[in-house]
């Protein structure tokens, strides 16, 4: 017999691991993540990064490529970007050389656990991204723009290899390929579910 008044204790909550995994490291980091459905992604200055929740993102993003990515803007744009809203970026203004040294620095660091493709950029800057070749830090030509873009990378993953970055992205990005090596025998021989054609993104 049940006890009609009796109530489940509820003790625990459940959280996806790679989000998990990348809200620790995002907070062993000093920053707080929100999710706000008003916003795409924005910093306040002050250690709090807003994303927009799973509903709003498209269907091969995810919360760690959006952790992982607002990391590289603060490599890229130095030490004390992280005390200026939105890194330090003048709001509505594009083609800041930043914005493309950034995803040179996501590649990268991506790169080194087999993970440009999985967690890879969004929005229009996917265009760049997807134009690196096997060396994200090698220049597309030698203008001007280009070489800029490359020394602003470069010293991005400088700062990555060192405190108090290294360990908390290494540790990130070596347990997010576990999660995927992991899945990997799992994933369906065809998609299912979801009522399109789109290949599972642990697939990447």
């Amino acid at each position: 017999m049940h006890d009609p008044d009796w109530e489940r204790p509820i003790e625990r909550r459940y959280r996806d691991p790679l989000d998990l995994t990348w809200l620790t490291a995002a907070r062993r980091l000093g920053l707080t993540i929100v999710r706000d459905p008003s916003c795409f992604a924005s910093s306040d200055g002050q250690g709090t990064i807003r994303l927009a929740p799973d509903a709003d993102l498209d269907p091969d993003d995810c919360l760690a490529q959006m952790i992982f990515h607002e990391c590289c803007h603060w490599l890229t744009n130095g030490p004390d970007s992280v005390r200026e809203e939105d890194w330090g970026f003048t709001p509505g203004v594009e083609g800041d050389l930043r914005e493309h040294a950034c995803l040179r620095v996501q590649a990268h660091l991506a790169d080194a656990h087999g993970l440009r493709r999985f967690l890879a950029p969004t929005t229009i800057y996917r265009q760049y991204h997807d134009r690196l070749g096997a060396d994200a830090l090698a220049p597309f030509d030698d203008s001007a723009r280009e070489t800029e873009i490359v020394a602003l990378a470069r010293a991005g993953c400088e700062r990555a290899a060192a405190a108090p970055f290294a360990h908390v992205l290494d540790e990130a990005l070596s347990t997010t390929r576990r999660l995927r090596d992991a899945i990997e025998p799992f994933l369906p021989d065809d998609p299912t579910g979801n009522g399109d054609d789109l290949a599972e993104l642990w697939g990447a």
